[in-house]
């Protein structure tokens, strides 16, 4: 097997992940090795440092195990209007439940969870809301 000229490429956009993610090489090793990655825990240290060299798929575990633990962190989210409490001086935003349709706007019973059947959802079956005609 010849040397691969994107390792050291790889090699510094992973450290570079870890490093804004604040991934500890610990936790990427740990899930590196859940996702049947065969190097321990010192030969990915090594890598990491440069000091040793990773057949391509086991660079790209490692890539897979940093993007999931990046794709699992918390990320800030911007709120829209109606995601805040009508409360005063409460800034946390609030989930709104779900409106249970009681049957009124359409004439017809409330629909019972799980039975498949959304016609009683307010409006026709093209989404725009029925008039009355006359």
């Amino acid at each position: 097997m010849g040397f691969d000229p994107n390792e050291p490429e790889q090699r510094r956009r992973l450290r570079a992940a870890m490093k804004a993610a604040d991934i500890p090489l610990s936790e990427l090793w740990l899930k590196y090795f859940s996702l049947s990655g065969d190097a321990g825990e010192y030969e990915v240290e090594a890598y990491l440092q440069g000091l040793l060299s990773l057949p391509s798929i086991q660079r790209d575990l490692l890539a897979l195990a940093a993007n999931e633990l990046i794709d699992d962190l918390p990320r800030p989210r911007a709120p829209y209007s109606d995601d805040f409490s009508e409360e005063p001086g409460h800034t946390e935003p609030v989930i709104a439940e779900p409106a249970q349709d009681s049957g009124a706007a359409t004439g017809q019973g409330p629909v019972e969870e799980g039975s498949g059947d959304d016609s009683g959802l307010a409006g026709g079956p093209d989404g725009l809301a029925e008039t009355p005609e006359g």
